[in-house]
């Protein structure tokens, strides 16, 4: 489709300030808003500003009871200089410290880990990018392409890249991640201890089960950076804190033997060297 080089025009921003006849006429908008209020009263002037096409708004702090920090929004408006000042609008709006409600949340949306209960029912989209046809696996996932392809039976999806990219990161920083206190004191990685369970797939060289049922995490994916105080490997130390020495000497008491006297042959001359 072709399309066009026309520049698309921006909105035009508001004045820096409001006409100083609609910024006085502040007991007009007063009158607007108690009109607008039934008769109840109507908090202090807050402040004025400026609006497109030449008007003001004047805000004024709300009493009505459950809409703390709401204000009252008078827009006000004039046809010229001199001319009588009008009422355009009165809205009630949240000033900044308002009490409001939270953003609204579509309901495929508002489902968390943990909210599914037993009964519950969570289908998933027709193109959720998190699964994909199984015969499109074959990247990593050979075991699964082959099921599909050579004998038509297995799974109709699987998950895709992006789906195992997005557990991944989930399971990384998760509570059995390698980032995790327990991890981070453990003695050893859960990579090399025996009751680690490696995942098949794509998933092997980061992931895998915790078969030790004596583990915070038995039962739980984790990764191999993942470690706890329960590793196969772990071996305590059984010696003594203190250091003692294998022979122990006591100084504290002087033992003296007399030295035992031996006959001693005299020593025989040698020869001069000219006999």
């Amino acid at each position: 489709m072709p399309t066009s080089n026309c520049p698309v025009a921006a909105e035009p921003t508001p004045p820096a300030a409001p006409d100083p006849e609609l910024a006085a006429a502040v007991e007009v908008a007063r009158a607007g808003a108690v009109e607008e209020a039934g008769g109840e009263p109507i908090g202090a002037h807050v402040g004025v500003e400026p609006e497109h096409g030449g008007a003001a708004t004047h805000l004024f702090d709300a009493t009505v009871p459950g809409y703390r920090g709401w204000r009252w929004a008078v827009t006000v408006a004039h046809a010229g200089a001199g001319e009588g000042v009008t009422i355009s609008e009165v809205v009630l709006l949240p000033g900044p410290d308002a009490l409001t409600a939270p953003s609204w949340v579509p309901w495929q949306d508002r489902v968390q880990a943990g909210d599914l209960g037993v009964g519950d029912l969570l289908p998933t989209e027709a193109d959720d990018a998190r699964l994909v046809p199984a015969y499109q696996a074959a990247d990593d996932d050979d075991a699964d392409a082959e099921v599909a392809t050579d004998i038509g039976l297995g799974r109709v999806r699987v998950m895709s890249r992006i789906g195992r990219f997005d557990a991944a990161d989930r399971w990384q920083g998760g509570d059995y991640g390698p980032d995790s206190d327990m991890a981070r004191s453990a003695p050893g990685h859960c990579g090399t201890c025996g009751f680690f369970l490696a995942v098949a797939g794509s998933m092997r060289a980061a992931f895998g089960v915790c078969g030790n049922e004596f583990a915070p995490a038995d039962g739980r994916v984790v990764h191999v950076e993942y470690g706890c105080g329960a590793h196969s490997e772990v071996e305590l130390d059984t010696s003594s804190p203190v250091p003692v020495s294998e022979l122990v000497y006591d100084d504290t008491t002087l033992d003296v033997e007399p030295a035992l006297e031996k006959d001693v042959e005299p020593e025989k001359e040698e020869p001069a060297a000219d006999e």
